[in-house]
């Protein structure tokens, strides 16, 4: 089997023009899905079940069906609600780019949240007796003790799912947004040559985690600096 390096030299730039719409995927996605990972969080901590109880159904629903499911089902099962199609809503779930950012949000939203959840429980809670001791109300503790705490303890599991966020956007392209992957396939369909342009388009996305892992890495780093001797 031969490997022509001309075609992946000639792909290489029409792949990386979707880099744009992948990082706006990543982004929007991201930073909309951390959000709601705060609210999921906070409705699992109080200690009022209608709060509590439906955030768990959530994260246990979109954390035990796959991705590629939940997009499928926001793509082409929302649209058939007529309530959906006259609703506010429908002028992001009409088209792919934003039924995309939609699945991503509300997955990555139930991943991060138990990372949250995780990192709140493991403060010692013998800091937040002594903030106590010290006269400090309950959200003078977690805003002081266990928030900077846990965001020192959340962040390497945090940065593996930014990288499975990176890692699902290519699922946008199987409903028709031509981001990396979806140009990717495109090129695949013309030339009859996946081996070379997936494993270029893998190459890409590998470059991509490790600049992300160090990016973490270096945050990490600093959120520890109390604690490096």
């Amino acid at each position: 089997m031969s490997f022509d390096i001309s075609l992946i030299l000639d792909s290489l730039p029409k792949m990386l023009s979707g880099i744009g719409l992948t990082f706006q995927l990543l982004i929007l996605s991201g930073v909309l899905g951390l959000f709601l990972a705060f609210v999921l969080l906070l409705m699992r901590l109080t200690e009022k079940w209608y709060f509590s109880f439906p955030a768990q159904i959530f994260i246990y629903v979109f954390r035990g069906t796959p991705i590629l499911v939940q997009i499928f089902i926001i793509y082409y099962g929302l649209p058939q609600f007529e309530a959906i199609r006259e609703s506010i809503f429908w002028p992001i779930l009409r088209e792919p780019f934003g039924c995309a950012i939609v699945a991503l949000t509300l997955n990555t939203g139930a991943y991060v949240s138990e990372i949250l959840r995780g990192a709140v429980l493991a403060v010692d809670r013998g800091l937040l007796e002594a903030g106590s001791a010290l006269g400090l109300s309950r959200n003078q503790r977690f805003i002081y003790i266990t928030s900077p705490l846990a965001i020192r303890l959340g962040i390497p599991p945090y940065s593996n799912d930014v990288i499975s966020l990176l890692k699902s956007t290519a699922l946008a392209s199987t409903i028709t947004v031509f981001d990396m992957m979806g140009i990717a396939r495109t090129i695949v369909a013309e030339t009859y040559a996946p081996y070379e342009i997936f494993i270029s388009l893998a190459i890409i996305y590998m470059i991509f985690t490790f600049f992300i892992q160090k990016g973490f890495g270096y945050f990490e780093n600093f959120m520890s600096r109390h604690v490096k001797k």
